[in-house]
């Protein structure tokens, strides 16, 4: 019998579809179903990664928090984003990528049966997180509309309550592109000090918007600096996704229980690449190679747009995925998931788990194909929905 645990925690179908993708063998199919890029990652990564094959020291346990050079890369990386300072010896500690810090900071601040307020639609592997740790998922529905998804503040910050525990929020949104900014954070400091709880944020795609800006951080703001834990990776930013390494940073009064929980969870981080994603995170070259590829990430998020005129596609503002109802196409998900894949050879995700809106949705990943493959993707949709 499945443990309690487990009970609510379905898979997050991506892999299922990654599975039969594999299995086809077929160069003719489109992989837009999982959170892969094919734009390489930073040079400098690549170099130090290989000359740490043969570092003894980084076939190591130690220490079990983090290298020194990455905790002090990622301290000063989210310094320099918020405006303030963080001690890399109390204020932050290594994991083993970001989903590993999301549920280490979880374990840390979840009470049994208290509420995390998350978004909707949303990664169902962050909702499962939430329900491994005891938690309740709290869903605060974004909007789509012809410019993209927006999330009301005032509902944010009403969404807070007696049994919140922290609110997980992450901008880009995964999978809806949506962000979050200086009305979110207004709304929501005075509801996290009435209740006195913490907002954890996933920082892993911040710097991927397509607006050109910077991130807006909520630990930019006055009344949310000393309630934020930022939990960062590799993965996303700087395309390091089998690297496995993260980071994440906050106040000294909660990091102690978090770095306890990495202890006793996942240990520590792959030696062999956290020097790497330390020189890469403070190379003086970081935000520009990481505006490269959002340029490139946003070509093909047009060209997808542009080739599914006329279906219901909503916009993303960042991020690497984008949506459709396939509900407005009189379909259920799994089904146009299946169409595409048999007819159009396309794979792509039923959003089953991804929140009670997510649920009637189908995703699209662009991060993972050029151009030059996505060209003709209208095409597989009409030969698949006709």
């Amino acid at each position: 019998m499945t443990v309690s645990r487990l009970r609510h925690i379905p898979g997050i179908t991506v892999d299922a579809i990654g599975d039969a993708a594999d299995a086809a063998r077929d160069p003719e199919l489109l992989r837009l179903e999982n959170l892969d890029t094919d734009i390489r990652p930073p040079h400098v990564a690549l170099d130090l990664t290989r000359r740490a094959i043969d570092d003894d020291d980084a076939n190591s346990y130690l220490p079990f928090h983090g290298h020194r050079a990455l905790r002090e890369a990622a301290a000063a990386h989210v310094g320099a984003i918020t405006g303030r300072r963080y001690d890399p010896a109390t204020e932050c500690v290594g994991v083993a990528g970001g989903l590993n810090g999301v549920l280490n900071a979880l374990l840390a601040l979840v009470e049994p049966g208290q509420e995390v307020v998350v978004g909707d639609p949303v990664y169902a592997g962050l909702v499962n997180r939430i329900r491994l740790a005891g938690g309740v998922p709290r869903h605060v529905p974004s909007t789509p509309g012809p410019d993209g998804w927006r999330t009301d503040p005032g509902e944010l910050a009403a969404a807070v309550g007696a049994r919140t525990a922290a609110v997980l929020v992450m901008s880009p949104s995964m999978p809806t592109g949506a962000l979050l900014g200086d009305r979110h954070w207004d709304a929501l400091a005075e509801a996290v000090a009435a209740h006195d709880c913490w907002l954890l944020y996933d920082a892993a795609m911040e710097r991927i918007r397509f607006d050109g800006l910077p991130p807006d951080h909520p630990a930019s703001h006055p009344g949310l600096a000393d309630r934020t834990i930022t939990v960062g990776s590799a993965s996303k930013e700087l395309r390091l996704i089998g690297w496995r390494v993260g980071w994440v940073v906050g106040p000294a009064r909660i990091l102690a229980d978090i770095k306890l929980v990495g202890l006793t969870n996942v240990v520590c981080q792959v030696g062999i690449a956290q020097r790497a994603v330390a020189a890469a995170l403070g190379h003086p070259d970081a935000d520009a190679d990481v505006a490269a590829a959002t340029r490139v990430w946003r070509q093909r998020c047009d060209l997808v747009l542009a080739e599914l005129a006329g279906y219901p596609c909503v916009r993303p503002h960042g991020g690497w995925s984008l949506l459709i109802d396939t509900r407005a196409m009189g379909l259920g998900p799994a089904e146009a998931s299946a169409l595409l894949f048999r007819r159009g050879k396309v794979a792509a995700t039923p959003m089953a788990g991804w929140g009670p809106q997510g649920a009637g949705h189908l995703r699209l990943v662009f991060a993972n194909e050029p151009v030059e493959r996505l060209r003709g993707l209208g095409d597989r949709f009409r030969a698949a929905f006709g």
